[in-house]
């Protein structure tokens, strides 16, 4: 049972790894490619993780169907999981990426990754509203003193940029990663991470093509198609669109929602990390104090009153 957990502490650590890089990663390729647009990139990405890991969970027998309800047809599936599927799907990757990629490419990676690791300070009050559960004083405290660390990085000046459309979006993200924790309850006990992430992907996809085509197909013969572009899509596919996603869904199923949410907690340490590693950004310490902040926030607002112990 203690090397179980050890393995999912592990797992969900490399998720938010890669959902750190993955911000510095976006970020490059819009910096790097003049013609790539956010639908795009988002599509491309689900692409490359349906193409990899559909076939392959399909012909090793462990892509699990989705569960059929009552009646025939397609009032079957309906009846059954797919509308869950349906919902996560337009949940994330559909909103969630379509805000996140947009706010990426208006601000700082850094700042991008601060504003998305507050998703555990909503989350409980996600819980409150679907299922009435309590709202503790350290999480209120913790909200409070997060949003002042993200107001320290804001007056850092270059982390913003001046954009506050890039704030706009970065918050409905967080808004929506919210509503997808809420809806993932629903289904994460009763299929593997893989299953959840592959059918997630396939579906976003779908969603993402239409939109493409009508209004960004003309920029795809503009694109380079370089080495670096196609690294940093494969690794933007394969490790943060796929291998993140299912070590995350199956913290949540092991670990449950709120616990699993404290990791989220790192991805702006990674995030800053590779962003200098790469001479996307410079090193300050007023970046790195708001960032502890944030964190501090974070930390906070998970801890236990003496009634919930």
């Amino acid at each position: 049972m203690k090397r179980s957990k050890t393995l999912t502490y592990i797992l969900i650590s490399t998720s938010v790894i890669f959902w750190g890089i993955s911000f510095i990663l976006t970020k490059e390729l819009f910096l790097t490619e003049e013609h790539m647009t956010v639908t795009i990139l988002i599509a491309m990405r689900l692409a490359i993780a349906t193409v990899v890991m559909f076939p392959l969970l399909a012909l090793s027998h462990n892509l699990e169907p989705i569960r059929r309800g009552p009646g025939r047809g397609l009032r079957s599936l309906l009846n059954g999981d797919l509308k869950w599927f349906l919902l996560l799907a337009l949940c994330e990757p559909f909103i969630y990426h379509l805000c996140e990629t947009s706010g990426v490419k208006l601000v700082s990676g850094s700042l991008a990754s601060v504003i998305i690791a507050t998703i555990p300070l909503f989350v409980p009050f996600g819980m409150w509203v679907a299922y009435r559960k309590r709202i503790s004083l350290p999480l209120i405290g913790g909200v409070i003193l997060s949003l002042g660390g993200v107001f320290i990085l804001i007056l850092g000046g270059d982390a913003l940029g001046g954009n506050t459309q890039g704030l706009l979006f970065l918050a409905g993200a967080v808004a929506i990663a919210v509503v997808y924790t809420l809806l993932l309850v629903k289904i994460v006990d009763r299929y593997r991470p893989l299953t959840i992430t592959t059918w997630q992907n396939l579906i976003g996809l779908i969603y993402f093509l239409p939109l493409v085509l009508a209004f960004d197909g003309s920029h795809l013969p503009l694109l380079s198609y370089s080495p670096k572009m196609l690294l940093l899509l494969l690794t933007l596919g394969i490790c943060c669109s796929t291998l993140a996603y299912a070590f995350y869904n199956l913290g949540v199923r092991n670990l449950g929602a709120s616990e699993a949410c404290i990791f989220n907690n790192a991805i702006p340490v990674f995030s800053l990390i590779a962003a200098i590693l790469i001479g996307q950004e410079q090193f300050s310490w007023l970046k790195l104090a708001g960032i502890a902040i944030v964190i501090a926030g974070v930390v906070i607002a998970q801890m236990k009153t003496k009634n919930e112990e």
